[in-house]
């Protein structure tokens, strides 16, 4: 069973062009048609912490629906973060993940059952400060074995992590697959790959990329990046 992961900083919806454009984000999301997606910022800082993207305009534009975690009537995730499925996946348990912070950033997670197949997604946002990093990384993971149940899982967002290699990645034993599917940030001239995408044992990994297209461009300071999975038993 082959599933099209993805991850994006959607940056509130605020483009290069410096407009707030709701409409353009569910246009690159339809461009990338994953089948899972971790989106950063997506809500508001201050206030009500409004969703940029109205959840009426997901439902009707786009084949997703959005694992439902909102602590706040106006949001759509938890500390700006979401997960969008495809409406067909069968949602198991969701749940926010706890993590240290010094900045407003979090974790998400859902399981599903996909084909009958259970799979574990893990949306995040980590913060700019390196210690800070290793420590909610250690947060994810400490949470992901806390899990009742074992299942093939699959880590992604942003990870404000320069190093290709070094840095909160250091976390990661071998039992995690570490993606880099290309500089994604900033996304006139991406230099750095900051958007990961982290797999356990029962992820075969088929390809990873980066989405270039003129709206992603403009859309966002963040590029998407997406891997397509093949998913096992373990």
């Amino acid at each position: 069973m082959q599933i099209t992961f993805a991850s994006y900083n959607i940056r509130k919806a605020v483009g290069l062009d410096r407009r707030r454009d709701p409409d353009r984000i569910l246009s690159i999301l339809r461009e990338m048609d994953a089948d899972v997606v971790a989106l950063q910022e997506v809500d508001r800082r201050y206030g009500r912490r409004m969703s940029v993207l109205p959840l009426d305009a997901i439902h009707e534009h786009t084949g997703y629906r959005p694992v439902p975690l909102s602590m706040k009537p106006d949001s759509l995730g938890w500390h700006g973060n979401a997960l969008l499925v495809r409406r067909d996946y069968e949602l198991v348990a969701a749940a926010p993940v706890p993590l240290p912070v010094l900045e407003p950033r979090g974790a998400i997670r859902a399981d599903l059952r996909i084909g009958g197949q259970l799979l574990r997604v893990i949306g995040m946002h980590l913060d700019l400060s390196g210690l800070k990093r290793r420590h909610q990384v250690r947060s994810v993971l400490s949470h992901v074995s806390g899990c009742a149940d074992s299942m093939p899982t699959v880590l992604m967002g942003d990870m404000n992590e320069w190093a290709l290699h070094g840095g909160c990645f250091r976390e990661f034993d071998s039992g995690w697959q570490v993606l880099a599917p290309g500089r994604s940030f900033p996304s006139r001239r991406p230099v750095a790959a900051l958007d990961r995408i982290i797999v356990s044992r029962g992820c075969e990994v088929q390809g990873t990329g980066v989405h270039r297209s003129a709206l992603s461009a403009i859309g966002s300071d963040h590029l998407p990046v997406f891997a397509t999975i093949s998913v096992h038993k373990i």
